[in-house]
This record gives C-alpha cells, sequence and structure tokens, in this order.
C-alpha cells in the first residue's frame, strides 16, 4: 500500500484585499495630512495677526486709572450722548446735558474703526447742525465701531459704540 500524498497549496494573499498594514498606513497618512493642513493654518494665523488689540499693551494697562477717573468725571458731568445714522451717508452725533437741554458750541470728533481689523479706518469732522446735534460724512456699510469724544473749554465726555447698517 502505498499511501498517496496530496500537497494543499496555501492560498497566498489575494488581490485587492485590504490587510492590517494597509489599514495602519491609510490612518497614519490621514492623520499626518490633518496636522500638516493644520500646522500651516496656524502659522499663517500668528503671522498675520499679533492677537493684540492695542499697539502699547503694557502702557495702556499702567494708564488704566486715568481711563476709571475720566469715567468719574463723565458720570458726575451728567451729559447724555446719543448716535445715530443718517441712511447709511454720515453719522448724527446728539448731546445733552443731566437736564435733557441740547448741548451746543461743542467740539466732537470721532474716528470709525471696523471690528475686526484696521483697515478701512475713517477720520470723522463733525460739524453743528443745531439742537445739540453734530453730523460728520461716512461711509458706512456692515459693522463699525466709533469712538469718539465731545468736549468744551473744561468739560469732556467719550464716546463709543458700534454701528451696524445694511
Amino acid at each position: 500500500m502505498t499511501a498517496a500524498v496530496s500537497s494543499v497549496a496555501k492560498p497566498g494573499p489575494e488581490k485587492g484585499r485590504i490587510t492590517g498594514w494597509h489599514v495602519l498606513i491609510a490612518v497614519v497618512l490621514f492623520f499626518g495630512v490633518v496636522i500638516g493642513v493644520d500646522t500651516v493654518f496656524m502659522v499663517k494665523a500668528y503671522s498675520t495677526f499679533s492677537g493684540e488689540v492695542a499697539s502699547n499693551p503694557y502702557e495702556a494697562g499702567l494708564a488704566f486709572n486715568k481711563t476709571l477717573d475720566q469715567r468719574r468725571r463723565e458720570t458726575a458731568l451728567g451729559w447724555k450722548t446719543g448716535v445715530s445714522t443718517a441712511g447709511g451717508q454720515s453719522v448724527v452725533v446728539t448731546v445733552e446735558d443731566r437736564a435733557g437741554k441740547p448741548l451746543d458750541h461743542l467740539s466732537v470728533t470721532g474716528v470709525l474703526e471696523r471690528p475686526a481689523t484696521e483697515t478701512g479706518r475713517q477720520v470723522l469732522n463733525f460739524r453743528p447742525i443745531g439742537q445739540g446735534r453734530y453730523e460728520a460724512p461716512a461711509r458706512l456699510d456692515g459693522a463699525w465701531d466709533l469712538r469718539g469724544a465731545a468736549r468744551n473749554s473744561g468739560d469732556m465726555v467719550e464716546i463709543e459704540t458700534r454701528l451696524v447698517t445694511p
């Protein structure tokens, strides 16, 4: 009796079959691309905006007590200010005393700036139009921050507001 020898061939890897190594390489490549893109975006973000709001933050912090003193003087003075826009073409500031009487003969100055960027800054030249109102031509489209001041020979009130036009 002779023994029959059968040779059973082991199946080799099938073509197109995904193995654990394929999955590992795909996951490593995926996260490598994500981390690389995030790194590029972070470098671009930090190189274009420093994150500082003030050009001299240390000095501005030291001068904060002066700002608080100014706010106390404004509160004691009792002047009320209002800001409106006229058709997106001008800014109108109204100033009244504590009793609601319009204040004329003031010097009103102001600057319009975008909330998120320094581009497009507009210096406003206010002129009196009567009844405690002062008007300055401006190009208003979108959101703007108005920072200004109304003053006479001895007193001053600061004006800060956000203007949003369509």
